[in-house]
């Protein structure tokens, strides 16, 4: 899916507005993670605190009645590097939120499709692929260990 020049800043504002919200100042910092849920309906683009307190949303053209299966895979892919943009822009260093917290994919339902972004001290995981096939090594690890 390509995203017209438009369309993309308008999500990079959406961050943006996030980041506002969540700015430093002398009050206590927020645990949370966010959460993104983009329609394919009616193309908004909404981010979410952990208690689904709505902090922004946008409408993305092209994702009006999109069509396609890919949906949440291309979608994914262009919010992944849209957070990770405005990550090596520093633009989360002014977050007030203890880390570690997360930019989570999310559909209409809420449930989690992916993890965009893990922001820690130490760590930034981006790609979920290093997680994948765990379950089952740890099952068989598990499986091993009790017939042994």
């Amino acid at each position: 899916m390509k995203l017209s020049e438009q369309s993309q800043l308008q999500i990079d504002s959406a961050i943006r507005k996030v980041v506002g919200k969540y700015e430093r100042s002398h009050e206590q910092a927020s645990i949370t993670d966010i959460y993104i849920q983009p329609n394919p309906s009616s193309g908004e683009l909404c981010f979410f605190d952990d208690n689904d307190h709505k902090l922004t949303q946008v409408v993305i053209p092209e994702w009006v009645s999109y069509a396609k299966e890919n949906f949440y895979e291309s979608v994914e892919q262009i919010l992944r590097n849209a957070l990770n943009k405005a990550n090596h822009s520093d633009v989360f260093a002014r977050l007030n939120i203890l880390k570690p917290y997360s930019f989570v994919l999310i559909d209409d339902d809420k449930e989690t499709i992916s993890e965009l972004l893990l922001i820690d001290d130490d760590t930034l995981l981006v790609d979920g692929s290093l997680l994948k096939g765990l379950d089952e090594e740890l099952d068989a690890f598990l499986k091993d260990l009790l017939e042994n």
